[in-house]
């Protein structure tokens, strides 16, 4: 089958499409042949390596010295099961699945994966393509946890910072969801895209610093770890919440322990967990039109450098998306 190699950590350059062994299922596993994938944030920190000194070791010891363990990258894939372990009760061939592939497991850029049937997989919403599909589990998942872990309430105003991003996004059709009153932060180019997507109020940041107009929030979610830490605890209600869904750095851990310690504010970071139920409960949301994926690009697999060379410039808007299957994503 063909896939994609990270060779090494480095540019884009070090991804390169070459012929690998198709893999064959386990007993509880499903075989999955892949229509689309996705270029994550994650996805290009993961190829470029590009961590805090702090967390440099233990990201070394956790996905490889040289080059990562599994050298097939990609963290989200829809497609079909084309095959399954005699063990497997929960789905059958033919069946059509979205699903994140685990920071342990990787390996979305490729036209087939396995994946053990007890691990996040659901069916594909009917209302979304498959390169629609692809673009849910790892943002809306994550806007799902952090925003859960605010216990988020009806009438609360939340602001999400990045709200054009893939995060940020699921995070603004999520918080109006459950009722808030959401201001979103992103660029001018991005103001009306996040409105489309049900944001009460924009501000863009290359003109306005949310921190200092005087309004003050329930709760502030980070969704690309590029907001004022001070400036953002500031802005922050007595018992607001400061999410950080991207953050890297071990200071700011350290920092938010030490507010939510001292004070009656609270910070939440660290990695989101994702769950079939979680899944299904967006597939429902999806399915009733409460929410929706916004794709910004689309790239052949063949492509993959270009797409990495665009994401690594930090300005997509929503998702980047990868084709593998053209003639079967729609």
């Amino acid at each position: 089958m063909k896939a994609i190699v990270c060779t090494k950590y480095g540019p884009p350059e070090v991804l390169k499409l070459q012929e690998v062994e198709k893999p064959i299922p386990k007993n509880n596993e499903i075989l999955i042949k892949i229509h689309a994938t996705t270029v994550t944030a994650g996805d290009v920190r993961m190829r470029s390596f590009n961590v805090s000194l702090l967390l440099w070791l233990p990201m070394k010891i956790f996905l490889g010295f040289k080059k990562p363990r599994n050298p097939i990258i990609g963290m989200e894939l829809s497609g079909e099961i084309e095959a399954i372990g005699k063990d497997v009760k929960r789905f059958k061939t033919g069946d059509h699945i979205f699903a994140p592939t685990g920071l342990a497991g990787f390996g979305s850029y490729a036209e087939y994966k396995c994946l053990p049937e007890e691990k996040t997989v659901v069916t594909k919403p009917v209302n979304m393509t498959f390169e629609e599909a692809a673009s849910v589990p790892i943002g809306a998942l994550t806007a799902l946890y952090f925003l859960r872990q605010s216990n988020i309430q009806s009438g609360q105003k939340v602001l999400i910072y990045g709200a054009s991003g893939s995060m940020g996004t699921y995070a603004v059709q999520l918080a109006k969801y459950y009722g808030a009153e959401v201001t979103g932060v992103c660029s001018t180019a991005n103001w009306e895209m996040v409105k489309s997507l049900g944001a009460d109020k924009v501000i863009d940041y290359t003109r306005e610093d949310f921190t200092k107009a005087g309004e003050t929030y329930d709760v502030i979610f980070d969704t690309v770890d590029k907001s004022s830490f001070s400036g953002s605890i500031h802005a922050l209600k007595r018992n607001g919440v400061y999410l950080l869904g991207s953050a890297l750095a071990l200071s700011q851990y350290i920092r938010g322990a030490w507010i939510s310690i001292t004070s009656s504010k609270k910070v939440i970071s660290g990695v989101a967990s994702e769950s079939s139920e979680d899944l299904n409960f967006l597939k429902g949301l999806i399915e009733a039109g409460k929410i929706k994926s916004f794709i910004d690009r689309r790239y052949p697999l063949e492509q993959i450098v270009e797409a990495h060379r665009y994401v690594e410039k930090g300005h997509k808007k929503g998702n980047v998306v990868i084709t593998i299957a053209p003639g079967l994503c729609w």
